[in-house]
């Protein structure tokens, strides 16, 4: 694409997303080909409108233009947005001290606690630029590991490993059936899609809300510590998380953890796509080998 003036930007997996640079402006353009095309031809338009909803409460792209794709040319839909400034704090966070990342900890969990408490009315997937919700697929935690499994990285596990799952999955299950409420869940908050100014360690921009839904405000802060659980930074995310989240119980972890399963559960089935899903099978393996929500491989 760089004969078009578009670069493709590193970090993500899509390969849908490029930096455009015309008259010394910067902007970033989303083009909805395999994968984007694979959401439907709503995805530029609800991705537009969740922007639409956090900007001023979150920092976010300005949404520049939205393209329906178009069925009589073929042209796949298009979302161009404002670029936004800042280091991924995938790269950031390694170099910083044990100071910066409680630093940018606090500022993270800031923007974890603003979603939580963004409520909503019942679960579900955005389906238009309305945001209009359709119910998430019935069955619960251990239905998703057993819809998971046949044709998937889970079938070639030993029956004690999988049976291993299917209990921590049920005893997951009984976690989450105390959360009550509905928030807006990023649903994809790692810290690649997270830019920060690495002077002042302030988040600048929150990024790739194509998993944006309507779900359970502890979805996000799993996500986040699925990996990342360096003391310093994790601990501060989690004390800001639950100062900024009225309701947070005092299992919070207990149940960000039990909610990331779903997450896991997906990943561990594609072991092969990416370096991501190959570890996520490794720590799904650990929690199902140990019984711990919390083990790490």
């Amino acid at each position: 694409m760089d004969g078009y003036g578009l670069r493709p930007l590193a970090g993500g997996h899509s390969g849908e997303t490029f930096l455009a640079e015309a008259a010394g402006e910067r902007t970033v353009v989303r083009i909805y080909a395999e994968r984007g095309r694979a959401r439907g031809p709503e995805a530029p338009h609800v991705d537009a409108a969740v922007l639409g909803l956090v900007r001023g409460l979150l920092p976010v792209p300005e949404v520049l233009d939205v393209r329906r794709p178009d069925a009589t040319t073929g042209a796949p839909g298009l979302l161009v947005t404002s670029f936004v400034p800042g280091e991924r704090l995938d790269l950031l966070l390694p170099g910083l001290d044990e100071t910066s990342r409680a630093a940018v900890g606090r500022s993270v969990g800031v923007v974890l606690g603003r979603l939580a408490m963004m409520p909503l009315p019942r679960p579900g997937l955005f389906v238009d630029g309305d945001l209009r919700v359709e119910p998430l697929p019935a069955g619960d935690l251990v239905d998703f590991v057993e819809a998971h499994r046949p044709g998937s990285a889970l079938e070639q596990w030993a029956d004690a490993a999988y049976d291993g799952l299917l209990q921590v999955a049920d005893a997951a299950q009984q976690l989450l059936d105390a959360v009550r409420r509905t928030c807006l869940v990023h649903s994809d908050l790692n810290p690649k899609n997270l830019l920060v100014d690495p002077r002042t360690l302030a988040v600048t921009g929150v990024l790739d809300w194509e998993f944006a839904h309507a779900g359970m405000p502890v979805t996000d802060l799993g996500n986040l510590l699925r990996f990342d659980r360096d003391p310093a930074f994790a601990g501060a995310v989690l004390a800001t998380y639950t100062e900024h989240v009225a309701d947070a119980p005092d299992d919070v972890l207990d149940l960000a953890r039990a909610a990331d399963l779903y997450a896991l559960v997906d990943l561990a089935a594609r072991r092969t796509d990416n370096p991501v899903a190959e570890r996520a099978h490794r720590r799904l393996a650990a929690i199902a080998a140990s019984g711990d929500l919390h083990a790490e491989d």
